[in-house]
Order: structure tokens, then C-alpha cells, then sequence
């Protein structure tokens, strides 16, 4: 969290000025104060006339990789100013989010936020890259910001790498390799890669490092000087020609003692340890009885480096120092145009605006699309890039599915394989991962929103009520597939909660016959048929005229059965009112 420094200049700010303390818990001080603290704060905000903020900060200015960021509103709160640092200090992002909060207009004056370019000098700062040389930063960013001919090359995938592909400005080429710049045409050269690109010519160049690699290490006992191994082993990557963009360093934890554990800390790191057993199940291509007969696996640091690279691809298999040894792995999923990747995404209960921002990314830019269209609205696809293939689950079999998905992703392609709600919940993904495992192919899960929540909003309930019902159960009745004999439904109901009661309209008279053994028969019911969708229908009853409001209406196995005292359920609503909560709703409080 930022340190932030308030400074309000008239009395007229004061009602700002508190506001403001509140919700960054900034610190209060006067403009004598400023000054002496001015390397002790991240930010400044002034309240009051822009000429007295400029005159305070006058004296102290350095440099913008040094100045804390400034911001300034006027005391009658219209308008908030980006006065200093705006990129590198933050204030840019400072003056969107004070403007937020008292309802502003933000007024910025750096040319690529006004002009909906990339901020390049914060790119490192957004993504957790790092600059490889900013010497000409300032070439770049002014070649950049007037929208001369740049190519950029993309060596990788991560959060940035496709932030920078979805906002990509005209005056933007990508470029495959290195071999495509034309230096007659080209100005700028931005490169993302942890890889050494050799460029020649006399092209401004910036080269980011994505942190996307694990680095595997194993060391001999109480190894030493453990500052000098750190060196040593960046060093042996970088001749071969990788930078060091490690995101993580991993070993057995049998090391975790070790005096270049610490070091590794002290430089902030990250370190993961893993058991023998765990390293012993790696295959790798340079196993030591050695290692093994003293540590119980026949590798650590390449075993280490696969296992936290999520199985991915040994770039540099074991190198050895004096008392050191290290291997370098990335994650399939960061290798561009090698293999591909696939992103399960939950698309939600139907409502193609309610998958998440993240799951509805994932469907731009999808090279596949595998949904499951007897459950998922075609509607949802709709958003898919140009050339996309987008195709249906629901006349295929499993080994189809996989078949269609294995072949794009050996193409290096990005598949989104769209299930309903949260695939997770009573999804068909257990086999198709299973498949994925097998094939050491990488793949991701995007959460969706489940129908039981959908069937909670639309209800217009709240599912967990104080001191009445506070668990909610997701389960299924016993059809074709039997129930676990803990789990039948009778057993369930003995907690009399609220139940979700999924892939079950089929078989209602049986479900209506087990919940009885425990639930009363005026017990508060809702079929659900086709949450979110545009024909949704929702019929409220008793659950002892359940199975007759199932048949009369024709529902079909899209339908969430719902029983409980939750439907509906007013009462008890006044429990959040009393003394145990009274600080969600402090006197005052603009909540």
C-alpha cells in the first residue's frame, strides 16, 4: 500500500481533506512538513490552488525515477491534477483513483495517456518486467508518443504480452523475428523476450524481460560464499543467452537451511522447495546416482525446475558451478508459437454478460472455441477474434473433443473449451484434464459463476440466513449415476439447509420423496428453469407440490431445484442490525 501525505491548503478543503485521509489512511500534513518528508512518502496530495502546491514542491524536485508522486485537487473538489511523476510516481493513477472517490474530473497532461498509447516507461512496473537498458528511454518514448513506424516482437505470452496484442496502436507492427525489421522503414524496436535478441543497426531499441522462467538449483552443504553462487548462476545463464527472468527458484527441502536460501530472500525472490519424492517422479535427461544415493532423487535442479515451471520446457538442462548446480524452465504456456495452451472458462449460468472479464478475454483471443452447445448460448462466442475456429461440444464424443483440441494445440494455438456455470460444479472436465495430463499439454481454469448463484439473484434470497440456516448444499439427485451412500439425498436433508439440487427435474418424484423423509412438506421451493437465459422461467411453490410443478411446466434437465427456508425469507434480516454488527454500519460512515 502507497504512503500517502495529505496537505490541505484552505479551510475550504477540509471536508475533502478528511475524506480522503479516510480512504487512502493517509497521513495529515502541513506544508511546513513537506519538505522534510519529502523522501518518507510515495505520494503527496494537495488540497487547495495549484500555484501554492507548485511553489511547495519546488525546492525538492529531483528526478521522476526519484520524486514521489503529486497530486492536486481544488477545495471545492472538481477537478483533480496530475502535478508530478506521472508515470514512474504513480500520480497518474493516483489522480484516477482520488477522482473516484469525491467524483472529480481527472485532468492529465502526458501525451500517451491523452492519446491512448502505452505509458512505456511503467510497462515494467505493470507486468513485472524488467528494462534490459534505459539509456534511451526518453528516444523511445518521444519516438512512440508521435506515432513513428514501430515493430514489436513478442517472445512470450503473459498478462502483458496480450495487453499489449489487444491494444496494439496503428503505428505498431508485430513482427515474428528479428529478420523482418526493416531499418529504413522501422524507427522503434520493442521487444518482450527473455531471450537475447541481437539487434542491429542503429534502431532505438527497448527490450523488456518477462520474470516467466523457475530457475532449479541444488547446492552442496553449508555452500559458500552464497553471494558469489547467486552471481555465478545468473552469469551462466546469460551466456546462454537468456537474461536472468527467473519468477521463482525452487530445490529440495532438505536445503532449506542453507546460507544461499537467505540470500535469495534478502534479494527478494521467490523460493519453493519440494520433497525427493516429489523430484524423484520427474523424468529428466541428466539423472545422478550420486544425487540420488544422498538425497533420495536422481535429480533436484532439473526435477526442480520442471516441476515448478508446471511441467514445462527445459531450456537449459543442468549446468554445474564449484559447489552449485541449476537448470532453467518456462511453462509451456509462456512459449510463443511453440505449444499451445488451453484455458477452461467457466461461461456462466447463460447470460453472455455475466462470464467473467478474464473468461471473456480468454474468448478474444481464442484461435478455438470448443463449447458446450446444448448448455452454453452460442451468444457467448460472438465475441471471438477474425479466423477464430468456433465449434460444438454437443454432437462430438470425448475422444472428438480432444482430438480437435490436441490438433490445434500441436499448431501452437490458444483453445478456450467453454463449459456452463463454474466448471468446476458438476462440470465433464475431470476426463479432458485427465487427457491433458497425459499429454503434457498446459491448461488453465477460469471460474464461472455457478446457477446456484444466479438462482440465489434471481430468487431474490439471500441463501444463508443468521441463526437459521448458514451452510448451503450442491448436489444432485440419484439417477443414472449412482449417489455415494453417505450422500443420498434423505441424509442430506437432515441439516434442513438450503439445497441446490442440480441435474434433477427427470427424476423430481423421487427427489420430492427423499427430501420429505426430512424436510416439511410447506417448505419454501423454487424450479429454476434456465437461469439468466432469455426464456428463464422461475416457479415458487411448496415442496410437497414440487414434482407436480416440475411435470405441469414441462422442465427439462436445465432446471435448479432450490428448497429451503432461505426462499424468499425476510425474517431475521434485523440480526444484522444488532450490537454484534453494528461496525459494517458506523454513524457516518458513507457507506
Amino acid at each position: 500500500m502507497q504512503k500517502i501525505a495529505i496537505i490541505q491548503i484552505s479551510k475550504e478543503g477540509e471536508r475533502i481533506a478528511s475524506m480522503l485521509q479516510r480512504e487512502f489512511r493517509a497521513t495529515q500534513l502541513t506544508r511546513m512538513e513537506v519538505g522534510r518528508q519529502w523522501n518518507d512518502f510515495d505520494a503527496f496530495i494537495f488540497i487547495g490552488a495549484m500555484g501554492i502546491c507548485v511553489r511547495t514542491i519546488a525546492p525538492f524536485i529531483k528526478d521522476k525515477h526519484e520524486d514521489p508522486a503529486v497530486v492536486c485537487v481544488d477545495s471545492l473538489g472538481l477537478h483533480v491534477i496530475s502535478v508530478l511523476s506521472g508515470h514512474v510516481g504513480g500520480a497518474n493513477d493516483l489522480t484516477h483513483a482520488v477522482s473516484g472517490v469525491i467524483g472529480a474530473r481527472e485532468v492529465i497532461t502526458t501525451q500517451s495517456d491523452n492519446a491512448g498509447l502505452w505509458a512505456l516507461d511503467t510497462l515494467t512496473q505493470k507486468f513485472n518486467w524488467v528494462l534490459d537498458n534505459d539509456e534511451r528511454l526518453n528516444d523511445c518514448i518521444f519516438a512512440f508518443v508521435n506515432r513513428q513506424p514501430t515493430a514489436l516482437l513478442l517472445k512470450v505470452h503473459d498478462e502483458g504480452t496480450d495487453y499489449l496484442e489487444r491494444t496494439l496502436p496503428e503505428h505498431v507492427k508485430l513482427v515474428n523475428s528479428i529478420d523482418e525489421v526493416d531499418e529504413n522503414y522501422f524507427k522503434l524496436y520493442i521487444i518482450v523476450s527473455p531471450f537475447n535478441e541481437v539487434v542491429a543497426g542503429s534502431i532505438p531499441t527497448l527490450h523488456y524481460i518477462p520474470l516467466v522462467a523457475t530457475i532449479g538449483f541444488g547446492l552442496a552443504h553449508q555452500a559458500e560464499p552464497a553471494d558469489v553462487i547467486y552471481n555465478e548462476i545468473e552469469q551462466a545463464i546469460m551466456e546462454r543467452d537468456i537474461f536472468p527472468c527467473a519468477k521463482q527458484w525452487c530445490t529440495i527441502d532438505v536445503k532449506a537451511n542453507e546460507p544461499f536460501i537467505k540470500i535469495l530472500q534478502e534479494q527478494g525472490e521467490t523460493v519453493r522447495f519440494f520433497t525427493a519424492d516429489e523430484l524423484a517422479s520427474v523424468e529428466v535427461p541428466n539423472p545422478s546416482p550420486t544425487v540420488e544415493k544422498h538425497v533420495g532423487t536422481p535429480s533436484v535442479c532439473e526435477a526442480a525446475a520442471i516441476l515448478g515451471s508446471n511441467h514445462g520446457k527445459l531450456l537449459i538442462p543442468k549446468l554445474k558451478g564449484k559447489n552449485w548446480t541449476a537448470a532453467l524452465a518456462i511453462d509451456y504456456q509462456h512459449i510463443s508459437g511453440q505449444h499451445g495452451h488451453i484455458e477452461i472458462v467457466g461461461a456462466g449460468p447463460g447470460d453472455p454478460d455475466l462470464v467473467s472479464v478474464r473468461g471473456r478475454k480468454m474468448l478474444e483471443k481464442a484461435d478455438l472455441i470448443l463449447y458446450a452447445g446444448s448448455l452454453v448460448p452460442k451468444a457467448l462466442t460472438e465475441c471471438h477474434k477474425p479466423g477464430a475456429v468456433v465449434r460444438s461440444s454437443a454432437g462430438m464424443n470425448l475422444e472428438e473433443q480432444c482430438a480437435l483440441m490436441k490438433e490445434h494445440y500441436d499448431k501452437g494455438h490458444f483453445i478456450v473449451r467453454l463449459h456452463t456455470g463454474d466448471p468446476c460444479i458438476f462440470g465433464a472436465i475431470q476426463e479432458q484434464m485427465a487427457f491433458f495430463d497425459q499429454n503434457g499439454m498446459s491448461y488453465h481454469i477460469t471460474p464461472g459463476i455457478s446457477s446456484f448463484l444466479a438462482a440465489a439473484a434471481e430468487l431474490r434470497s439471500q441463501f444463508t440466513i443468521p441463526e437459521r440456516t448458514q451452510t448451503i448444499i450442491l448436489t444432485r439427485g440419484e439417477g443414472r449415476t449412482p449417489m455415494p451412500e453417505k450422500e443420498q439425498l434423505h441424509l442430506l436433508a437432515r441439516s434442513q439447509s438450503t439445497m441446490c439440487i442440480f441435474l434433477s427435474a427427470a427424476i423430481v418424484d423421487d427427489v420430492q420423496r427423499e427430501l420429505l423423509q426430512e424436510y416439511p412438506e410447506d417448505t419454501p421451493v423454487a424450479a429454476c428453469y434456465h437461469l439468466t437465459w432469455p426464456d428463464q422461467h422461475i416457479y415458487r411453490g411448496q415442496l410437497k407440490d414440487l414434482a407436480k410443478i416440475v411435470h405441469d411446466n414441462h422442465l427439462t434437465l436445465t432446471t435448479m431445484i432450490v428448497v429451503g427456508e432461505a426462499i424468499d425469507n425476510r425474517q431475521g434480516l434485523s440480526e444484522l442490525y444488532n450490537k454484534h454488527f453494528t461496525h459494517l454500519f458506523r454513524q457516518g460512515d458513507d457507506s
